[in-house]
């Protein structure tokens, strides 16, 4: 195994509180050890298989709906989870995480260690900028994901 980490940010900025998971990664930067992988993704199954090739550990950062909606909660999900929630629940994209992880089990390229950390939504209409809701959500999110890549990189790949 390589150790090879890699935090994937999904989401579209231009989508209101979509851009939470590119914004987390941005807030990331000189937060995570050299060599932690930093990407942005707008959810398209074979560029996420392509950005998590080799990795032995899997960070997803995205946004969240549930029903009903809780915006600014935050959750962690393992692979498992976020393979078993429904694309109009889980994901705001149109082929959501849920679909990409089953492709990926398919395909045989899981990752050996995933988790999804997301945030409830409450908007993600046209337009640039988060809510203030899930803004306010960003700090603890940012701090979740940073600790389980320093947990990743203390074991080696453990999240």
């Amino acid at each position: 195994m390589s150790g090879r980490v890699v935090v994937v940010g999904v989401g579209n900025p231009l989508r209101g509180d979509d851009g939470i998971g590119p914004a987390a990664v941005e807030t990331l930067r000189g937060r995570v050890p050299d060599g932690t992988v930093l990407a942005v993704s707008d959810g398209e199954p074979a560029r996420l298989l392509d950005l998590w090739r080799d990795a032995d550990t899997v960070i997803v950062v995205e946004a969240l709906r549930t029903h009903p909606a809780r915006p600014g909660e935050l959750h962690t999900l393992t692979s498992a989870e976020a393979a078993g929630h429904a694309r109009a629940t889980a994901s705001t994209h149109s082929f959501g995480l849920g679909e990409c992880l089953a492709l990926a089990e398919a395909l045989d390229r899981l990752p050996p260690r995933l988790v999804v950390h997301a945030v409830e939504v409450a908007d993600v209409g046209l337009g640039e900028g988060l809510s203030d809701v899930v803004r306010s959500a960003l700090p603890e999110l940012t701090d979740r994901v940073a600790a389980s890549v320093r947990r990743a990189c203390e074991h080696g790949h453990g999240l």
